[in-house]
């Protein structure tokens, strides 16, 4: 599969990095390719291709935004087009003091959207820091006799590009849990949390 990025600073980069491991073609949208972040992510892995955000975007089947919330309306303006691509937002709508960067009036990933009012938003990989993307074992840690496999909380309003991100998820050591049809739903209304 053709994955883009947009935004490769350390969840973008392990992301891709693990993407990149698993046979996907990853290519970087740089609008300078010697930006020390496309540098540190070429120096992980060697495979990335680095290439105009525009063709970038162009050939990508996923785009993965993973940039810091403030940059998330600069980064979708300069890639244009996105009608019909899946775009998996990585990011979160932290501001300062640790606050809701958007005043809990809506969600990060209704913010996305209203940006891109024609992607197909999938929210994920928001819930741990970058160190588990680059490595999801967890030795040791056992439930019911069997290696834990821990869980990415997904989103989006379009079932088709849920499937294929959950299966994404699924390549990288994660199981995808479904939060619910809509990315507006607040989370505690679309899941049942019961543990067995």
């Amino acid at each position: 599969m053709n994955i883009t990025f947009l935004g490769i600073g350390n969840v973008g980069s392990a992301l891709a990095d693990n993407l990149a491991k698993h046979g996907h073609t990853v290519m970087i949208a740089a609008r300078n390719p010697d930006s020390k972040t496309v540098k540190a992510a070429q120096a992980k892995n060697s495979n990335f291709l680095v290439k105009p955000v525009s063709e970038a975007i162009d050939a990508a089947e996923v785009v993965f935004l993973a940039t810091p919330f403030a940059a998330n309306e600069s980064a979708l303006k300069s890639a244009g087009e996105l009608s019909g691509k899946i775009l998996v937002d990585c990011t979160n709508p932290v501001g300062p003091g640790l606050s809701h960067g958007i005043q809990s009036t809506l969600s990060g990933a209704e913010s996305v959207q209203t940006l891109v009012q024609t992607a197909k938003v999938v929210k994920a990989f928001t819930i741990y820091g970058f160190e588990n993307f680059e490595n999801t074992h967890y030795p040791g840690h056992t439930t019911k006799g069997k290696s834990l496999k821990p869980a990415v909380l997904i989103e989006s309003d379009d079932a088709t590009a849920k499937s294929v991100v959950s299966q994404l998820c699924q390549e990288l050591g994660w199981e995808a849990i479904d939060t619910g049809g809509t990315i507006y739903e607040p989370l505690l209304r679309t899941h049942d949390f019961a543990v067995d």
